[in-house]
């Protein structure tokens, strides 16, 4: 299997589906509401011509997901997956966001297992980048079971930079997870 970084993922609940730019409209629908942001290091997120930026580093990245409700048909967020590290093995994944109906669903879970099951297949580690005040987040993933291994100012695309706390999770510990 050659590696994809943008790879049709789904399970019973959610079809993750590479991001297209004819999403804008629908994901903004998601993303224009003000509670989703409020832990987020980019708190104006939900205004459009914030989120316009947003989405087109999505687009650049080759790395993006709109996140599909199978029961619905709605679109319930979105992932992304970034900075591939041949050499450290290990890629990123983040700029994860789901609309608030979707919040304690378990939903997150079950997308981070998807997108983990598959990297898995081809990298040792998967990184996480979680704003330093987005609580909300930094429990998700410590729930998954990653750790907390530094601390770095991002600078997301088209924004001023921001500390992030930077989580692992290896591929021998996610092989012991019983999520």
């Amino acid at each position: 299997m050659r590696f994809n970084t943008q790879p049709t993922l789904e399970n019973e609940q959610v079809i993750l589906l590479p991001l297209q730019e004819g999403d804008f409209e629908d994901l903004y629908s998601v993303a224009s509401d003000p509670e989703i942001w409020t832990q987020h290091p980019s708190k104006d997120r939900w205004k459009r011509d914030v989120f316009e930026v947003f989405f087109e580093g999505a687009m650049q990245s080759k790395g993006a997901f709109k996140i599909i409700d199978k029961k619905t048909g709605e679109v319930v967020g979105s992932t992304r997956v970034y900075d591939f590290d041949e050499s450290n093995n290990s890629i990123f994944v983040g700029y994860t966001f789901y609309g608030v109906s979707y919040w304690g669903t378990g939903v997150n879970k079950g997308v981070k297992k998807l997108m983990l099951d598959y990297l898995f297949q081809f990298v040792s580690k998967v990184m996480l980048h979680v704003g330093s005040e987005n609580l909300r987040s930094q429990i998700a993933v410590v729930r998954l079971g990653a750790e907390k291994v530094g601390e770095v100012e991002v600078g997301y695309y088209g924004e001023v930079p921001k500390i992030n706390y930077v989580y692992e999770i290896t591929k021998s510990s996610w092989s012991k997870n019983t999520i």
